[in-house]
């Protein structure tokens, strides 16, 4: 078979398309997922400072005497606000009833 000297062939120029495609993808769909993975990061540090800096939930001042009802709002409050889950409601809820 003779060798063929100067431009490639049709199957030739087609290969090398195809390399240069498929590589120009993977390092296209690489930077991609690089810049996902930075913006995750960025905003999941900007939540932890907004966190960091926000004051801690303070619970509002304990209503004077025996209140019960006064107090079993207070708790349902601090349940709907997320304070207290619902295994920590309930104990409360039955401490103060009981």
């Amino acid at each position: 078979m003779i060798r063929r000297v100067g431009r490639p062939g049709l199957l030739g120029t087609m290969a090398r398309t195809a390399v240069i495609a498929g590589t120009a993808g993977a390092v296209n769909r690489s930077m991609s997922r690089a810049a996902a993975g930075r913006e995750q990061t960025e905003a999941e540090a900007a939540a932890y400072r907004e966190q960091q800096a926000a004051p801690p939930p303070t619970a509002a001042p304990a209503p004077a005497g025996d209140d019960v009802i006064a107090k079993l709002e207070q708790l349902g409050q601090l349940h709907a606000s997320g304070v207290l889950n619902d295994a920590e409601f309930a104990a409360a809820k039955a401490k103060l009833l009981s």
